[in-house]
């Protein structure tokens, strides 16, 4: 965490904000506009899965961090089903989604027209 943060503790919620250090602001999604980023500390006893998840990311990218944010998009409320979550899913441009033991890869799943076209209804900050 050090490598990446300022930040001279764990932050095992979300709690805190850092600054990410200036040779390492090759995360942009994760840098706010002010330099900082809301911290999330991962042990491998508390989330063993996630912690893994983190490692493979880490192994393919050289980048140890993944976003962890809320699972919705401007205007609409927090993904609460998995039918909401891939609406969500189908509806942006995210390329795979995860949930529970299920992996889907858009590019697999069928064209449905049910669902909301997100990315073209809201414009990016």
């Amino acid at each position: 965490v050090q490598d990446y943060f300022e930040l001279p503790q764990e932050s095992p919620y979300m709690l805190l904000t850092a600054q990410v250090r200036e040779d390492k602001r090759v995360i942009p999604s994760v840098t706010h506009v002010d330099g900082s980023a809301r911290v999330q500390t991962i042990k491998r006893e508390d989330h063993p899965l996630y912690y893994d998840l983190i490692q493979e990311f880490h192994k393919l990218t050289g980048v140890p961090i993944i976003i962890n944010t809320s699972f919705n998009v401007r205007g609409e409320p927090i993904v609460g089903s998995p039918h909401d979550a891939f609406k969500c899913f189908m509806g942006t441009h995210m390329d795979t989604l995860i949930i529970g033991n299920f992996l889907l890869e858009k590019k697999k799943q069928k064209n449905v027209k049910e669902f909301k076209n997100y990315h073209q209804a809201f414009p990016l900050d």
